[in-house]
């Protein structure tokens, strides 16, 4: 039976081809090593799925998608039957209007890897219907209800991973799919991120996460229900922690069901699903719990899977390549096994103590949550690929890259500035919108004008603009005034070159841009992947 939310799943290729491979122990591996190259392209191909429709939202799993990334330590050979690469779904990588830059290489010649991990809540087929529940919403369109960024270092030496609660608010873009040529527009006003999916699939939700946070997106991968509880019973369990008894129950029957003792016990097919959707009972009863709980299920999957030396039986090794391949949908950069394995050599590179995983910061709005400015300080991170536990080798001062566009004389590029200078403790600097504009004239650019007619919060200083075309523009504004290209941004949210003044600049004509703070925010918060004793906190409330 087809898994994932889409399109049928017929085999690939013509009989079985076997590539030689050497059964590896499944171990941690030295540094260094060869490995293959996965190019993250946008080519289409293959299957396409069929639209399904709306459903009552459930998170879902997204972390045991890593266990198909690292099954290369358990040993390649089985991969490589060609009937599994019919096996896997793929639909388009980016369906948004714009696009983000590449990372510029480092010194070495190498790029960061950004995989967007999906899952989706599916109630396509019986089976996913069954573990979703709901039977009033089979066949509905899925939403994204749980999505993940796994940053791997261009130097490979450490991964993060950045969890966004599904009901965060943002702007969803507008969305173009290809093969029907149906335009998604773009969405009236700020509503939930799980809702991306619905906007022809993940390529909106790709486009969505690269909007927000300027971050390009070399690959997504989505499982579904189904793919939960075929893949944690492929891998043998995978042990989880509580500080007390749990039932995720209460009296009206909201919860997921999971009953666990104290203690940690090994998690496995619906149960293993349970886990990765319990809300209530973990901690506060919040998204952000149960994210914390996810973080934790896949901390362990990835030393189990690198420790556990009975994956290197053949018979588990074929059946989790089958599982695990039968229950993926991904870009066509990574349709076919080869493609994966090769990843999964790359990922594998990094010893756990190096991976770190965190929610995006974030507040409430209401019942939703809205980044904060700590947000856009870890996706610059994210970025800059700066590891997020703090122990990165002192690295050269990247050069700024200039736009590929030239901008047009300074007399012809139109500037607003705006005042951002409020702050939670402070109200706004009198002033300072039309300060900067005088400043802006007086060097040449005499189309600037003040904007007065709001006033902003803005940690920094920044340039804003709204195209590709302008982004030239918006780089010889913040040089003219001395603002590192670092906070030149593109904005739907702007018309045109736009100059926000921020907090650091509440006074003065000269701009000094503040030292660099490189930080994790909350990393009180964040999970260490080689923390064994992490264990979730069970509310009173649940316990039995």
């Amino acid at each position: 039976m087809g898994r994932g939310w889409g399109g049928s799943t017929g085999k690939g290729g013509e009989g079985r081809q076997v590539m030689q491979s050497s059964v590896q122990e499944a171990a941690p591996v030295a540094e260094g090593g060869g490995a293959g190259t996965v190019d993250g392209g946008e080519g289409r191909g293959g299957r396409r799925r069929e639209r399904p429709g709306r459903g009552r939202r459930f998170m879902k799993w997204s972390a045991t998608v890593l266990a198909v990334l690292i099954v290369g330590t358990a040993g390649a050979g089985y991969l490589y039957y060609r009937h599994l690469n019919g096996n896997i779904k793929h639909d388009d990588l980016n369906l948004g209007d714009s696009k983000v830059a590449k990372p510029t290489p480092n010194a070495a010649g190498q790029t960061p890897l950004n995989i967007l991990l999906i899952g989706s809540d599916a109630r396509d087929t019986e089976e996913n219907q069954k573990l979703g529940g709901a039977k009033e919403t089979f066949g509905t369109p899925p939403r994204a209800d749980v999505q993940m960024l796994l940053h791997l270092s261009a130097d490979r030496s450490n991964m993060s991973v950045v969890s966004m609660p599904r009901d965060t608010l943002v702007q969803i873009p507008k969305c173009t799919d290809p093969d029907d040529d149906e335009a998604y527009p773009a969405s009236n006003g700020r509503v939930a991120t799980n809702q991306s999916l619905r906007n022809g699939g993940p390529g909106c939700t790709v486009a969505t996460w690269q909007e927000l946070t300027g971050i390009h997106i070399d690959h997504f991968i989505m499982v579904d229900f189904a793919g939960v509880v075929s893949m944690a019973d492929a891998i043998g369990g995978v042990p989880v922690c509580v500080d007390a008894n749990i039932e995720s129950r209460d009296s009206q029957g909201h919860g997921s069901g999971l009953k666990l003792e104290e203690g940690t016990h090994p998690v496995k097919g619906e149960q293993a699903l349970q886990w990765l959707r319990t809300r209530y009972g973990f901690e506060d009863g919040s998204d952000l719990a149960r994210a914390k709980a996810q973080h934790m299920y896949m901390t362990s999957m990835v030393r189990e899977m690198r420790e556990n030396a009975t994956l290197s039986s053949p018979l588990k090794l074929r059946r989790l390549a089958e599982e695990a391949t039968d229950a993926l949908t991904v870009d066509p950069g990574l349709d076919d096994v080869k493609k994966l394995f090769d990843l999964s050599n790359e990922l594998r590179k990094v010893n756990p103590k190096r991976i770190t995983m965190t929610t995006m910061p974030n507040r409430y709005v209401g019942v939703q949550v809205e980044p904060t400015e700590d947000a856009e300080k870890l996706f610059r991170l994210v970025r800059d690929d700066i590891a997020l536990d703090g122990k990165d080798k002192k690295k050269a001062k990247a050069e700024e890259k200039l736009s590929d566009d030239p901008a047009a004389p300074d007399t012809e590029i139109g500037v607003q500035v705006q005042n951002g200078t409020s702050t939670d403790t402070l109200g706004p600097a009198g002033g300072r919108a039309g300060t900067v504009a005088g400043l802006l004239v007086d060097k040449g650019f005499t189309l600037a004008a003040a904007d007065g007619s709001v006033v902003l919060s803005e940690d920094r200083t920044v340039v804003r603009y709204p195209s590709a075309e302008l982004e030239g523009d918006a780089q010889r504004v913040a040089k003219s005034l001395g603002i590192p290209l670092s906070s030149v941004k593109r904005s739907t949210e702007v018309t045109g070159v736009t100059l926000v003044v921020g907090a650091d600049w509440r006074e003065g004509t000269a701009y000094k841009a503040p030292k660099q703070d490189d930080k994790l925010p909350d990393a009180d918060k964040a999970l260490n992947g080689a923390d064994e004793d992490a264990c979730m906190h069970v509310n009173p409330a649940f316990t039995f």
